[in-house]
């Protein structure tokens, strides 16, 4: 197999730094606490929900703490490592049920939160009434791109509608990379209403070994598996190689969006003839622990993303990461330097991508060493809290000087 040719960007040039919000210290001690709501879905964990879960374990530490509020209480609730935090349910009977936000403003005014910050397109629905109910700001993180989905035409239509409308009068939007930001900017929301703050993951208990592998390759890749993430796509890529003689396995780690796509992804996988040589995981709480097992963590994304966090997470293990030329991924990884790139939906890109890894075209020990060096400055877990904190500082300072001059 011909290694695929090396190519640039055309999202983001190796010239152009992730943009970083600049991180407040952590406040000295008898600082007072101010108190935030999270709207969290709440039936899958997966990367929004690990992003609300880590703020809520370290905003404490900038002088926030959070409130959880849940409108779908399943998989989220009894995952989360945020466990001393408040949690409410307030379950959603439909998709357009608002009666959840009359609940949330009685106890934002109870408890005395300050800002509810939502994640969804559902959250922001449910929020933004809550929050001009109770008279308080509303924060939005954007952690994809509404209007980018495989198939649900209708339903991504009606989604993005809606976080429009939600979101009028939103104080501040999160992006989470300078694609995301784009994309907001694409939508009309005003500039000035918007911040970058990367997404963050904490440094791993355990990580890879730094000895690159020497028979058996295990190529992982981490998701909620759906459709746009392009699973059929690496089951092609890891069949051709495997024709190759390449020794390889692939581990999926993860659950499904539904019963239905994992039929179909495992009968995809047997007519391939990779029957033996998937390991499905499923989904697991300790991600880092099965990530730190993988040789090269694989994320063929057919289409933009936010700020992927399973690439930052296989970044803080050590384990170099190969992903597709889309929006998100791009913004973190920096082809042939911290990682790998490939071109989406399109298997042959893919697998020679791996070939030049296993052939040792590049380097695996030099794209483990960047990538940790990447996580360290750019990617932290307090990183992120202490951008978030920045926000709410000055949507609080905002709303204050609002309502004086009202």
């Amino acid at each position: 197999m011909t290694p695929t040719p090396t190519f640039e960007s055309p999202f983001a040039p190796a010239d152009v730094p992730v943009v970083v919000p600049a991180a407040p210290p952590a406040p000295s001690a008898g600082v007072a606490t101010t108190r935030v709501l999270h709207l969290v879905n709440g039936e899958h964990y997966a990367g929004a929900e690990k992003v609300q879960d880590l703020l809520g374990l370290c905003l404490p530490e900038y002088g926030f703490d959070v409130t959880y509020a849940c409108l779908k209480p399943d998989r989220f609730p009894r995952m989360r490592r945020a466990q001393e935090a408040d949690l409410l349910e307030v379950r959603m009977g439909t998709r357009i049920d608002l009666r959840p936000s009359l609940r949330l403003a009685r106890e934002i005014r109870e408890r005395g939160l300050r800002i509810i910050h939502t994640h969804t397109p559902r959250a922001a629905m449910v929020g933004q009434l809550a929050a001009r109910l109770a008279h308080v700001p509303l924060v939005h993180h954007v952690h994809g791109q509404t209007l980018v989905e495989v198939g649900r035409r209708g339903i991504r239509w009606l989604s993005a509608h809606v976080e429009r409308l939600s979101l009028r009068r939103v104080a501040r939007l999160i992006a989470v990379s300078e694609s995301s930001a784009k994309y907001l900017r694409e939508q009309g929301f005003p500039a000035d209403r918007i911040s970058i703050v990367p997404n963050g993951v904490p440094v791993p208990v355990v990580r890879r070994p730094e000895t690159p592998p020497r028979d058996i390759w295990k190529i992982g890749t981490v998701a909620l598996f759906r459709p746009r993430k392009g699973l059929e796509v690496l089951l092609e890529a890891i069949a051709a190689l495997r024709a190759q003689g390449r020794p390889l396995r692939l581990c999926a780690i993860g659950s499904f969006e539904t019963p239905e796509y994992e039929a179909h992804a495992r009968s995809h996988a047997q007519r391939l003839g990779l029957a033996g040589a998937v390991d499905w995981i499923g989904f697991r709480h300790d991600v880092a622990a099965e990530m730190a097992q993988l040789d090269v963590m694989v994320l063929p994304s057919l289409l933009a993303e936010g700020l992927p966090m399973v690439v930052i997470e296989a970044m803080a293990a050590g384990v170099p990461v190969l992903g597709t030329e889309v929006a998100g991924i791009v913004d973190v990884i920096r082809h042939d330097d911290n990682g790998l790139l490939a071109r989406p939906n399109d298997a042959a890109s893919l697998a020679g991508q791996v070939e030049r890894l296993m052939q040792g075209a590049v380097d695996w020990q030099s794209l483990r060493e960047r990538a940790l060096a990447d996580h360290a400055t750019h990617y932290s877990d307090r990183a992120m809290a202490a951008g978030v904190a920045t926000v709410y500082r000055e949507v609080i300072a905002q709303h204050r000087d609002a309502r004086c001059r009202g």
